[in-house]
């Protein structure tokens, strides 16, 4: 089948049997406002379905996608990035309590740290976003030796989420409203393949099972 014409036939099936369960509270928030209380940073892999995955509802979450979940460092600038406006947006207008970097196995993004992509001219935007995960790649080239290619891209995944919980922190409002206990900021690696998620335990530094975790 068209894959466009699998899509509209998608979009018929969830306008019957899903939508009309959602329905009214779609409407209320469009007279409202959307009032989610969680910024899910995730990567626009594919296989990653954050709605799938924690079976949230339409106004759960707000979410922002890009290439390997990498978070900026804030900069006091006007350069035009979308990553860090939604981070704003997501804090500063709407207010969330929660904000969730999800990194996961097999990331391309990951991978390709260690690629050599330098003379690629159809790769010039992917190449300048990467340098956001070389801090990743270096801290997971100096911890320790790695008996498989495989064992070292799982490693550089985890170590990005170290990185990007970070690089969170240096927005000012998100460091306010962290010290203040207003926020909470947690790291989540999703296995592809199990379809298990762990979370980032920053006092032991290491990744446990999510069903695990307690507030």
């Amino acid at each position: 089948m068209n894959t466009i014409k699998r899509l509209i036939m998608g979009n018929e099936k969830f306008k019957k049997e899903y939508f009309p369960y959602f329905e009214k509270d779609l409407k209320e928030s469009v007279q409202l406002g959307q009032r989610p209380e969680v910024l899910f940073i995730g990567c626009s892999d594919s296989r990653v379905t954050p709605e799938l995955m924690l079976d949230t509802q339409p106004g759960d979450m707000f979410i922002l996608r890009n290439v390997g979940n990498f978070v900026p460092p804030y900069k006091h600038d006007e350069d035009f990035h979308g990553s860090a406006a939604a981070i704003e947006f997501a804090v500063s207008v709407l207010n969330v309590k929660n904000i969730i970097i999800c990194g996961h196995s097999h990331c391309g993004a990951c991978k390709a740290l260690y690629d050599d992509i330098s003379d690629d001219s159809k790769m010039v935007h992917v190449r300048v976003w990467l340098e956001l995960g070389q801090e990743a790649k270096q801290r997971t080239i100096k911890s320790q030796k790695f008996e498989t290619l495989e064992e070292k891209y799982r490693a550089t995944e985890r170590n990005s989420i170290r990185n990007q919980l970070e690089n969170l922190l240096t927005y000012p409002e998100v460091k306010k409203r962290f010290d203040n206990k207003e926020i909470l900021i947690h790291g989540w690696y999703y296995d592809i393949e199990t379809g298990n998620i762990d979370f980032y335990d920053k006092n032991e530094d290491n990744f446990k099972p999510l069903k695990e975790f307690t507030i």
